[in-house]
């Protein structure tokens, strides 16, 4: 008898544990969006070597300022800007020229279903019809990140993280911190 209430507790405790089975449920809306940054990390976020998913290519990852966190999280969001988003290069189509330098002629701007961005974390998940799932977690190292600021960009690392594109396995990245033009 002793033995079948031991198997039973043991039995109702890990079915209890057990979370994995069935889908899971999806965040509240809130929930989804948080950022809690007490410096400036906005700027472009760049791969100090080559990322490659298939044809395409990680050409940068893109932090907003505190403004633009508070106004997405407070439901004004834009179908072609994030406050962090991640863009990719068609490494297969032609260059132009732009306003800023040469770029690829076919790009793909992932937007975010999912954001938390604090001083030293971010994480990212988004989808897009080109690429499918996109998610990023990275470590950001705030003294790198001052000092790339201070020489108004620097090739030091600032920012190291793991990236998942569709199907395709995790890779390490490592980024660059660039202020635009």
């Amino acid at each position: 008898m002793r033995r079948l209430i031991g198997l039973s507790l043991g039995l109702l405790l890990l079915a209890s544990c057990d979370r994995s089975q069935g889908p899971a449920e999806a965040p509240p809306a809130a929930a989804a969006f948080r950022h809690s940054m007490t410096s400036d990390l906005s700027g472009y976020y760049r791969p100090a070597e080559e990322v490659r998913v298939g044809k395409s290519s990680l050409d940068h990852v893109f932090i907003g300022q505190a403004a633009e966190f508070r106004g997405w999280e407070a439901g004004g969001r834009s179908g072609t800007f994030g406050p962090v988003m991640l863009q990719f290069e068609d490494a297969t189509s032609p260059m132009v020229q732009t306003e800023t330098g040469e770029s690829r002629s076919l790009s793909a701007r992932v937007l975010p279903t999912a954001y938390s961005v604090s001083d030293t974390a971010i994480r990212f998940r988004g989808r897009s019809a080109e690429l499918g799932l996109v998610r990023f977690e990275g470590v950001l190292d705030p003294g790198a990140l001052a000092t790339a600021r201070r020489n108004l960009g620097d090739e030091g690392v600032v920012l190291t993280g793991r990236l998942t594109v569709g199907d395709a396995p995790a890779q390490t990245v490592r980024l660059r911190w660039w202020g635009g033009d």
